[in-house]
């Protein structure tokens, strides 16, 4: 039985520019970038999803063709590059044994990003000063050993796909009762090309790539990834912590993505411009959903998976100032290594405080020789020798800034028990679905 397009003889109709301002590639791509990351996100994609020009131009350029560069120009990408899993610049890296001082990338961005979302536990009293709040977050790597595939995340959030797919399926199958095939074929065309390229991209496995040998012999990988405000210490043999500094995530994909889709909404009837506008409106709603979703801390959550870290091994410290953080994470690292000679505490205090000022350096020589001594008494005292040359001023400053480190370092031994647990104790694993 035929019926009756509701807007039948209608003069109205929608604009190509209307309808080319309602699509949403932005969101799309974010929530494409989701794919790998969400257990069964593949299977989920057959609805007609809006932005496909912006969509087709971004995954062009990942086919390293001279057909495809001519159509879509720009730098040839890595697939982890393009969804979001690789390429941010990662903070700076000094390690306390072997020397090593380097910028990372993505990984250890990751680790930062990951540190600035743990609450922190206040460790110090009251201090002298109070100028920017700093924290120190420890973390102790596990032992590494497999990297081959990443896990992903529960399939809960991938399940709302349900919603968007029976929406555009119902838009479809109303354009086919009113006779309007041509809308008809643009929402199915819509739901292919979208259910294909989810799938195409989504059989990519995401694999955690680093350096799996070291050099026999070589000391722990204990060091610091440094920022402005937050420090993060890493606790582990050097094989596991170059996973953080020097590793980063890969797609191993099959062929080159292809999305390809036409805008011709303008030669449907208004039922089927309108029924096409619906199916997408529901699309981009869902792909705004994945889009708002933290991929960064989901990627953090998989990256500690991988690298078996678990919550226990995971402590954020809150501190007053610069130079108690600094005592504070060099408490950490000297704790163990006082007698070892490659631990230049006055280097590592420096990394912090770089100030060469008179009393600067003064701070940092005693400070230094504190966390070098194996006493447990640490004693901060200014010698009248040491004063001399000092003014009033300096001398006061001074016996500020050592009371602010005797201060960080009693707050690091009354953790010192913790800390040294996992630093010395291994990490019972016990893999978990995430």
């Amino acid at each position: 039985m035929h019926l009756q397009n509701p807007f039948h003889g209608s003069p109205f109709t929608l604009d190509s520019a209307g309808v080319a301002g309602f699509f949403g590639g932005d969101e799309t791509l974010s929530a494409m970038g989701t794919v790998h990351l969400y257990r069964g996100r593949r299977w989920l994609g057959w609805y007609n999803s809006p932005g496909s020009y912006t969509v087709a131009k971004r995954y062009g350029q990942l086919a390293n063709s001279r057909f495809w560069d001519g159509l879509f120009p720009g730098p040839n990408s890595e697939p982890a590059e393009t969804f979001g899993l690789d390429g941010k610049a990662g903070p700076r890296y000094v390690a306390s044994l072997s020397g090593t001082d380097m910028a990372t990338g993505h990984l250890a961005y990751l680790t930062i990003q990951m540190s600035k979302e743990l609450e922190g536990m206040a460790v110090q009293g009251k201090a002298s000063t109070e100028t920017l709040p700093a924290s120190v977050t420890v973390i102790r790597v596990g032992d590494v050993m497999d990297m081959d595939e990443v896990g992903m995340m529960s399939t809960h959030h991938a399940l709302l796909a349900t919603i968007p797919i029976t929406i555009s399926i119902m838009t479809c199958l109303s354009c086919a009762i009113f006779d309007d095939w041509y809308a008809f074929s643009l929402i199915l065309l819509g739901i292919i090309s979208s259910g294909i390229t989810c799938f195409v991209i989504g059989s990519a496995r995401l694999h955690l790539r680093g350096p799996k040998t070291v050099t026999p012999g070589v000391p722990p990988g204990d060091g610091l990834l440094l920022t402005p405000r937050d420090v993060v210490v890493l606790i582990g043999s050097e094989k596991d912590v170059n996973v953080i500094t020097k590793g980063h995530f890969l797609l191993s994909m099959h062929g080159k993505p292809e999305y390809r889709s036409l805008l011709l909404i303008p030669q449907a009837t208004l039922f089927g411009q309108m029924m096409f506008l619906a199916s997408c409106a529901a699309s981009w709603v869902y792909n705004s959903f994945l889009s708002s979703l933290e991929s960064e801390k989901i990627q953090g959550d998989l990256l500690c998976k991988a690298l078996q870290v678990e919550d226990h091994a995971i402590q954020k410290y809150c501190l007053h100032n610069r130079r108690s953080q600094a005592v504070f994470a060099c408490s950490i690292l000297s704790d163990g290594n006082e007698t070892n000679e490659d631990f230049d505490a006055e280097r590592m205090l420096s990394l912090f405080v770089p100030n060469k000022t008179r009393v600067w350096n003064l701070w940092r020589k005693k400070v230094a020789a504190q966390l070098k001594s194996t006493c447990p008494d640490k004693i901060f005292h200014v010698t009248a020798e040491e004063k001399e040359g000092l003014c009033e001023e300096q001398a006061t400053l001074l016996e500020t800034f050592l009371d602010d480190a005797d201060r960080a370092i009693k707050a690091y031994y009354e953790h010192a028990r913790y800390l040294c647990s996992i630093r010395n104790s291994p990490i019972q694993w016990e893999p978990k679905d995430v």
